[in-house]
C-alpha cells in the first residue's frame, strides 16, 4: 500500500519539473497559469516531504542541487507515464479493455508475434499491451492478465496451459566451423560456448545426454537473452545452444548451421498462465480461445491482410 504521506501530488511534480527547464519561478508560473508564490509553494512542500534542498540560488540564479538533479530524472518518468496513460485512455471508446500479456522477450518477437494477426479484427474492443517478462508473482499481484513463461505447468494459485515444447540445437555461424568436420560434441568448446543466463546449465545437460563430459562446459562469454546469444553466433563469436523455433530462419536462410547433429528435447516447456479468479473473465477468455486455436498454426496460415 501506497504511504500518502509520502506521495506529492502531480501539480507539485509539475511546478518542480518546470521550474527545472526555466530556472525560474516566474516563467514557471506563467507556463502553468499559476501565481509565482503558488509556485514557490509547491515546491518548497516539496522539499520538505523530501528533506532534501532541490534549488540553491547562485549569484541570483537558481541552480539544481544534485538532490534535485537525482529527483528530476525520476519526475520526469512519472510525468511521461502519467500523460501517456491518460492520452491512450482518451483514444480507446468507451467499451475497450486493455489486456496485458507478459512474455519472455524472444519468445514473443520469434513465436508470439506472429500469431497475434487478425486479432484485432476478431477482438476490436480488446487492447492488446503486450510486454517483457516480469517477475513470476505479476501475475498474482495484478500488473498483468496473462503470463507466457518457460518452465513446469504448475504455478500456485494461477492455470497453465501448454503452448509449445522446445529442443535445444547448437548452432553457429558458417564460418566458425572448421574444415574438418567434428568427430565429437566436446571439439565445440574450441568455437567458444556462448552461454545464456537464463539456461546456465544448458551446455553442461547437452552434452552429458550425449555421454560425453567436459570441463568447458561453462565456460564462455554469457548473454541475458537468446536474441542476444543468436546475434553472437551470427556474427561469429561462438557456437550458441538455442531452441531449434527460435532459428529457424536464420537456419533457412543459412545464417547459422548446425554445429553438431544432436537436439536435446527440454524437459520444461513454454506456457501460458492466468490466475485462477479470472477463469471466468471474458477478455481473458478470448485470449486463451485464441492461443489454444493459434498455438499449432504456422504463422503463414494468418489471413492476409489482417492487422493486429
Amino acid at each position: 500500500m501506497l504511504n500518502k504521506r509520502y506521495l506529492p501530488s502531480i501539480t507539485a511534480l509539475q511546478c518542480f519539473e518546470a521550474v527545472t527547464r526555466h530556472l525560474s519561478f516566474t516563467r514557471a508560473a506563467q507556463e502553468l497559469n499559476l501565481t509565482q508564490s503558488a509556485v514557490s509553494k509547491q515546491v518548497a512542500q516539496l522539499e520538505e516531504l523530501l528533506q532534501h534542498l532541490l534549488f540553491r540560488r547562485v549569484r541570483r540564479r537558481l541552480q539544481l542541487t544534485p538532490a534535485g538533479d537525482l529527483y528530476l530524472v525520476e519526475v520526469r518518468k512519472i510525468l511521461t507515464q502519467v500523460e501517456m496513460s491518460t492520452h491512450t485512455l482518451r483514444s480507446y471508446g468507451g467499451e475497450t479493455e486493455v489486456l496485458r500479456v507478459s512474455t519472455p522477450s524472444t519468445f514473443g518477437a520469434r513465436w508470439l508475434v506472429p500469431r497475434l494477426k487478425g486479432w484485432r479484427l476478431r477482438h476490436p474492443q480488446i487492447h492488446l499491451d503486450v510486454c517483457n517478462e516480469q517477475q513470476a508473482d505479476d501475475l498474482l499481484q495484478g500488473h498483468s492478465d496473462l503470463a507466457f513463461y518457460f518452465g513446469q505447468g504448475s504455478r500456485p494459485g494461477t492455470e497453465c496451459l501448454k503452448v509449445l515444447e522446445e529442443e535445444l540445437v547448437a548452432v553457429c555461424a558458417p564460418l566458425s566451423l572448421p574444415g574438418t568436420a567434428f568427430t565429437d560434441p566436446t571439439q565445440l568448446t574450441d568455437l567458444v560456448l556462448l552461454q545464456n543466463a537464463s539456461r546456465p546449465q544448458a551446455w553442461h545437460e547437452w552434452f552429458e545426454h550425449q555421454g560425453y563430459r567436459t570441463d568447458h562446459s561453462y565456460h564462455g562469454p554469457r548473454f541475458d537473452t537468446f536474441y542476444m546469444c543468436i546475434r553472437a553466433a551470427q556474427v561469429g563469436c561462438g557456437v550458441a545452444l538455442l531452441p531449434r523455433f527460435l532459428v529457424e530462419e536464420e537456419l533457412a536462410d543459412g545464417k547459422l548451421v548446425i554445429a553438431w547433429p544432436y537436439a536435446m528435447p527440454s524437459h520444461d516447456a513454454y506456457y501460458l498462465a492466468y490466475p485462477e479468479h479470472s477463469a471466468s473473465v471474458p477478455k481473458v477468455q478470448a485470449f486463451v480461445s485464441w492461443m489454444m486455436e493459434q498455438r499449432d498454426a504456422p504463422p503463414s496460415a494468418t489471413v492476409e491482410g489482417e492487422s493486429l
